[in-house]
């Protein structure tokens, strides 16, 4: 009765399969004595049967415990499902002697006693011991405690199976899951997989087919537009168009045309009427990026078009109904403006049905080799060139700050290829555009090697890593200057300032007067 609650115990400690059956041989050896005790089940790398749990073997052994169903007496037991007993080993001509040499058990005569195990009506295995035959026990007492520590292995046996099959099924779903979400953010043009970023697309996945509005918060940089075109393409209204209005680069006295559009002669040079943003949206998706520089007049616009789904236009009376679902972004703290009276309490509200958080690239670390290796290949195709980096450059690049998150990694590696003169770059070819300085703070060794300015002020060109630099980071003068000076190259101006070509044509478009 004690050996089998001490069995009892193993079973509810939950431990794993080898333990309790290892344990529960070892209780048979020192309670009950018989010994050398062994669960033999079936090989995973072979057609026969293995020793899967002993104790009292040594290593060399439980190696030679190995057979062929119907082989031996192990090998009849699984072949035929019946108790084997033998009475005298020495005297048993099927009896093999296979695991443990003769010389190792004790003179005199040694029984074998070895049982089937059962799951589901079919033998798995065999549970097998020796047995000294001058034991004062009755043989029928050791075999009633085999045969319970049988039906507890078999039990165990088929909890394991069981517990491995949903395992398997799990792994399975998860990779399903995985492999689906690789394709969502392939299709939605995202790169990545750390968990941060995953948690944000499950985000979308989830609110893509409501109406309601989706606040996109986050750092500069981190992809926001992305994440509006992923909502749009995962939504019903993905065939129909998705808008995109940058409000950080309308001008105010335009702003209210740009969005909600104008009749004929609204104001001076008005020749014809035309649809606003909204409009052009309806059936769709419109996404207001950096929402919080929104004039305060147009706030008061903008929510009445989203309670009411209506528009007027500019000079206009007619309301004119507009369908579409709304994604802002912002890189403000909204919650904030609303406190200073910068930005109105019932728009917030209404904006922020839906808040989505993205992750900066301080939280996405695993994700940077990665895009680096993306925009690299964009960066080369786009300029024709060929500029790889080694393994030690990317993990380099992978420990930087990026506080300007994605949109400075990608304008990084846009401007390295511009720059480089050779084809594959290392650690030390990076350092002028780092700064000269590592993460650590120590100054990089030696000159850069393969970087070279393509002409312009080498201190634009070749000083450390542009911080983020925001819209109006340089003025019409210098812009006209680095212009005049680049032969009215935008490309050469763009690289004289630190800027990629699409940053400067943004910067110079914001200086051009609007109609």
């Amino acid at each position: 009765m004690f050996l089998i609650q001490e069995v009892m115990n193993l079973v509810g400690k939950g431990l794993h399969l080898d333990q309790v059956a290892r344990e529960m041989l070892h209780l048979l050896s020192e309670i009950v004595g018989l010994n050398r005790g062994r669960i033999v089940l079936k090989d995973p790398d072979g057609a026969g049967y293995r020793i899967a749990h002993s104790y009292g073997l040594t290593r060399e052994e439980v190696a030679r415990g190995r057979y062929a169903p119907g082989e031996g007496i192990t090998g009849r037991v699984i072949q035929d499902g019946h108790l084997v007993i033998v009475q005298d080993i020495d005297n048993d001509p099927v009896f093999l002697g296979r695991a443990v040499e003769r010389a190792r058990l004790p003179r005199g005569a040694v029984s074998f006693l070895a049982l089937p195990i059962r799951v589901e009506q079919r033998t798995v295995g065999a549970i097998a011991c020796h047995r000294i035959r001058h034991r004062e026990r009755p043989l029928s007492d050791d075999l009633t405690l085999l045969r319970i520590i049988a039906t507890m292995v078999s039990q165990l046996l088929t909890l394991n199976e069981r517990v491995e099959r949903k395992t398997r099924a799990l792994e399975e779903h998860n990779d399903m899951l995985a492999r689906e979400l690789r394709i969502k953010r392939a299709r939605y043009g995202i790169i990545g997989t750390s968990p941060a970023l995953l948690r944000a697309l499950v985000q979308v996945e989830k609110v893509a087919d409501a109406t309601a509005s989706v606040l996109l918060l986050g750092e500069s940089g981190t992809g926001k537009e992305l994440f509006a075109r992923a909502l749009h393409l995962a939504s019903p209204r993905r065939d129909r168009p998705f808008v995109k209005v940058n409000c950080a680069a309308i001008p105010e006295s335009l702003f209210e045309s740009e969005l909600f559009g104008h009749e004929r002669g609204a104001f001076t040079g008005a020749v014809a009427a035309r649809a606003g943003w909204f409009e052009q949206a309806s059936g769709g998706t419109i996404f207001l990026d950096e929402i919080g520089e929104m004039p305060a007049i147009l706030q008061t616009k903008l929510l009445r078009t989203l309670q009411e789904g209506t528009v007027v236009r500019l000079g206009g009376k007619r309301e004119i109904r507009v369908d579409m679902r709304l994604v802002a972004a912002t890189n403000r703290d909204l919650a904030a403006e609303v406190a200073h009276g910068r930005f109105r309490e019932d728009l917030f509200y209404r904006l922020n049905v839906i808040p989505i958080t993205l992750p900066p690239l301080a939280e996405r670390r695993d994700d940077i080799p990665d895009l680096v290796l993306h925009f690299l290949t964009q960066a080369n195709q786009a300029n024709q060139r060929n500029v790889n980096l080694t393994r030690s450059a990317v993990a380099h690049l992978a420990r930087q700050p990026w506080p300007g998150n994605i949109r400075q990694l990608a304008n990084f590696i846009e401007r390295l290829v511009l720059l480089a003169s050779e084809g594959v770059l290392d650690v030390d070819d990076l350092q002028p555009m780092l700064g000269g300085v590592t993460v650590s703070g120590a100054v990089a060794p030696g000159p850069a090697r393969h970087i070279v300015p393509t002409g312009g002020d080498p201190v634009h060109a070749m000083g450390g890593l542009r911080p983020y630099l925001p819209a109006d980071s340089h003025d019409g003068a210098q812009l006209r200057l680095a212009l005049t000076q680049a032969g009215g190259n935008k490309t050469r101006a763009a690289q004289r300032l630190g800027l990629t070509e699409r940053q400067f044509s943004y910067r110079w478009r914001k200086l051009q007067p609007r109609a």
